[in-house]
């Protein structure tokens, strides 16, 4: 069964960020379309720096930045990366591990960033290390690094990987872990994270300034909570994207164009989200208002009662949390 349980501390983009000063609103990151250009002539990269609100400081009451380390340097490094160099962070402050050439190569061109092909004892100088690297190699990535981090920080957003390996693997108990989602390639993003009993409430609060770079954040007490974090939101946008497809092919099994039906598609569930978030009612009463008896919605919304959508729904978001924790028992073996 699904079940987020409490939560520690959460923080949305309608409210003020506690640690930058920011209030990141509804819509400030819409212009940023998923892997396309929004930015003529800028790559998918330079596009997240672009799509950004500009912060007027690095974390309040914090004298200098930290230096951190990412250990990958893929999409989800970049997301981040950009996010603080758009908060005042430079290039000198961060030392980024990435193997292949060609993403080597893209953070050069976006934030100048030269990556090390290797593990090297420059890593001794990061505050925190983030891990941005497939399941499948933490372990074996995390040999040649252990040895230069013994001081520092580890955040792991690596999918399934158990704070008991990781823990094992660095032989550092300061570790945080957590479940990211794709949206926040566009800071739109949310994460559910855990922290071991090591970490302190500055660890806490300095993973909280890199996070909030992507999007929201949520705390949960419980390791286990984060299978059902990675089911619900950290798998979540594939749901939506699956009812986007839906509802685009049945616009134009109606008579819309492609283009229209997915224009609309999108906006409908961007701006119902939207509407929720603003919103302290219950979901139920948002939808009975749109929901006249005899009307076309009541007539929809039967039709997909009938079919039993919500429980094939939720049942697929319990088959989703059962292979999280069996995904974390098989990466918890090396």
């Amino acid at each position: 069964m699904i079940s987020l349980g409490p939560v520690v501390q959460a923080w949305s983009p309608k409210q003020p960020n506690p640690f930058f000063g920011l209030n990141y609103s509804a819509g400030e990151s819409e212009a940023a379309n998923y892997g396309t250009a929004f930015y003529p002539g800028q790559s998918f990269i330079q596009n997240i720096l672009l799509a950004r609100p500009t912060p007027t400081l690095w974390p309040m009451n914090t004298t200098s930045p930290p230096h951190i380390a990412f250990i990958g340097g893929g999409n989800m490094a970049s997301a981040i990366i950009g996010g603080l160099i758009r908060q005042g962070m430079t290039a000198d402050q961060f030392t980024v591990v990435e193997p292949f050439g060609e993403t080597a190569a893209k953070l050069k061109t976006a934030f100048g960033i030269s990556a090390l092909p290797a593990a090297e004892p420059a890593l001794a100088q990061a505050d925190l290390v983030v891990w941005a690297v497939k399941p499948q190699v933490f372990a074996e990535a995390a040999t040649p690094v252990s040895p230069h981090t013994g001081a520092a920080l580890h955040l792991s957003v690596a999918a399934g990987i158990r704070t008991d390996s990781i823990r094992r693997w660095l032989g550092n108990e300061r570790v945080v872990r957590s479940m990211p989602n794709t949206p926040a390639l566009v800071g739109q993003g949310i994460t559910g994270l855990f922290s071991c009993p090591a970490v302190s409430v500055n660890d806490r609060r300095l993973v909280e300034q890199v996070i909030c770079t992507t999007g929201q954040y949520v705390w949960v007490e419980n390791e286990a909570q984060l299978d059902a974090v990675t089911a619900l939101s950290g798998s979540g946008p594939a749901y939506v994207f699956y009812f986007l497809e839906a509802m685009t092919e049945a616009g134009t099994g109606m008579g819309l164009t492609t283009e229209q039906a997915r224009q609309l598609a999108v906006a409908t569930f961007s701006g119902a989200a939207a509407l929720a978030g603003a919103s302290s009612e219950p979901l139920e009463v948002l939808r009975q208002r749109v929901t006249s008896k005899g009307g076309t919605t009541h007539a929809a919304i039967t039709a997909m009662e009938m079919a039993q959508i919500k429980p094939a729904f939720v049942q697929a978001m319990q088959a989703a949390e059962q292979r999280a924790r069996e995904l974390g028992d098989e990466f918890g073996k090396a």
